[in-house]
C-alpha cells in the first residue's frame, strides 16, 4: 500500500510540473517579406567589421522565424555557421552582461558584470581596439543604452544594475557613433551631472530625434531620441535597419574603417515575457536588418558581417507549424535564460574563419585578427 501510495504521490508531482512547464502559443505571420540571395564578395581584405547581436535568440527563435517567413530569412545568405557556448566564470547560465562581455573583450567574467574582469579590473573592447588602430567604433540598439549590451561595449562596471554609473563613463568611451534609448539616465541624474551637455564638451553632435540624425553628416554623433527603450516594431518599423545604415555610411568615410555593434535588443524581452507574437516580431525585424546590412557589405566588398547571440532566453522549442502558412506553434520553458550553446554565421571576407564548436570569446579575438587590430 505504502508503494501505491508513494507512486501517485510521485506521479502527481510529475504530473504537475509537467503542466507548469507548457505554455505553447502559436503565431502566425500575415506579412512575409521577401528575401534575395546575395552575392557574397570575393576580396579576402577586412576593413570594417559588423558584430550584429540577437539578444537571447537560440536556434529555435530563428526557424521558428524561418516558419513565420514561408521558409525563408535574409540569414541563409551567410557563409558560415558555428556554434558558441556561453557561461560565466561563475555560473552555467550567463546573462547579457557577462555573455556580451566574452564578445567585446575575448574574457570571460561573472555574471552582472559588464566590460571588466571577475575582480572588476576595466576590459579592453573591440570599440577600443579599433580606436587605437586609428578606425571608427560604432554601436546601434533597440534598447536603452544603460542596458547590459551596448554597456558591453561602451563602460564597465561589475554590475550591470548601476546603471547611472555606467552612463557617467560615456562621456571617456571615444566612440564615434552611437544610436539608442535611454536619454532619462543622461540628465535629472542623482549626481546632477548632464551626460548630454558632456559629450557635447567632447565633440559629439547630439540628436535627439532620428530626423536631425539623417541632417548630421559626421560620425561623432549620439542620437537618443527614446527616454527609454525604442517603440515596438509595429510602431517603429525598419527604424533598426535605418539607424544600422546611417553609422555605417558616416563611419565608412574613415578610409581605415569601422568596427560596429548592431543589436536586435527587444528579442530578449519577449523571451522573458514568453511572448511568442512579438518575439517572431523582433527576430523579424532583426533579420530584415540582416539583410540590408548583407546588402551593404556586399556591395563594400571589405565587410565582414558576424551574426551571434549573447545567450538564449525563454527555453523555447518548437512543437508544429506549417510554413506554407506562416504559422509557428511553440512552447516556452523558462521565464529566463537558459544554457544552450547558440549560433554564430558570418557574411564576407573572412567568414571560414567562423566554422566550428568555440567559446564565445574566440568571436573577440578571430575579429581581433581579421582586423589587425
Amino acid at each position: 500500500m505504502k508503494n501505491i501510495l508513494l507512486t501517485a504521490i510521485l506521479s502527481a508531482c510529475t504530473i504537475g510540473m509537467a503542466a507548469q512547464s507548457v505554455n505553447v502559443q502559436t503565431y502566425t505571420h500575415e506579412k512575409p517579406y521577401k528575401v534575395e540571395t546575395i552575392q557574397a564578395p570575393k576580396g579576402n581584405k577586412v576593413k570594417n567589421v559588423i558584430l550584429m547581436i540577437g539578444d537571447g535568440m537560440s536556434l529555435m527563435h530563428i526557424q521558428a522565424a524561418w516558419t513565420c517567413n514561408r521558409g525563408h530569412l535574409w540569414l541563409e545568405n551567410a557563409q558560415a555557421t558555428g556554434l558558441s557556448e556561453t557561461p560565466a566564470t561563475n555560473r552555467l547560465v550567463t546573462d547579457s552582461g557577462s555573455g556580451g562581455t566574452s564578445l567585446a573583450t575575448g574574457h570571460k567574467t561573472v555574471y552582472h558584470a559588464v566590460g571588466v574582469d571577475p575582480m572588476g579590473k576595466e576590459l579592453t573592447t573591440l570599440c577600443d581596439l579599433a580606436k587605437q588602430a586609428g578606425k571608427d567604433a560604432g554601436v546601434a540598439v533597440t534598447c536603452r543604452l544603460w542596458d547590459a549590451t551596448p554597456c558591453d561595449f561602451l563602460s564597465h562596471n561589475i554590475d550591470r544594475d548601476n546603471e547611472e554609473e555606467l552612463v557617467g563613463l560615456f562621456p571617456d568611451c571615444g566612440i564615434d557613433y552611437v544610436f539608442g534609448g535611454g536619454a532619462k539616465k543622461f540628465v535629472n541624474r542623482k549626481d546632477g551631472r548632464d551626460i548630454f551637455k558632456e559629450l557635447e564638451a567632447k565633440g559629439y553632435h547630439i540628436s535627439r530625434t532620428f530626423d536631425d540624425l539623417m541632417q548630421w553628416n559626421d560620425s561623432r554623433v549620439w542620437c537618443v531620441p527614446y527616454e527609454v527603450d525604442t517603440p515596438l516594431p509595429d510602431e517603429r518599423g525598419d527604424l533598426l535597419a535605418r539607424a544600422s545604415l546611417r553609422g555605417m555610411d558616416l563611419m565608412s568615410k574613415n578610409k581605415k574603417g569601422f568596427f560596429m555593434m548592431i543589436e536586435g535588443s527587444q528579442l530578449d524581452d519577449y523571451g522573458h515575457f514568453n511572448d511568442l507574437p512579438m518575439l517572431m516580431k523582433e527576430t523579424l525585424d532583426f533579420d530584415q536588418t540582416i539583410g540590408e546590412v548583407f546588402k551593404w557589405a556586399a556591395r563594400d566588398g571589405e565587410t565582414l558581417v558576424v551574426i551571434t547571440a549573447d545567450h538564449e532566453t525563454g527555453g523555447m522549442t518548437i512543437h508544429g507549424g506549417n510554413f506554407a502558412e506562416g504559422t509557428v506553434t511553440c512552447n516556452f520553458s523558462s521565464k529566463d535564460h537558459t544554457g544552450t550553446m547558440v549560433p554564430v554565421y558570418a557574411f564576407g571576407p573572412g567568414s571560414e574563419n567562423f566554422t566550428g564548436f568555440y567559446s564565445n570569446t574566440e568571436i573577440f579575438w578571430k575579429i581581433k585578427h581579421l582586423m589587425n587590430m
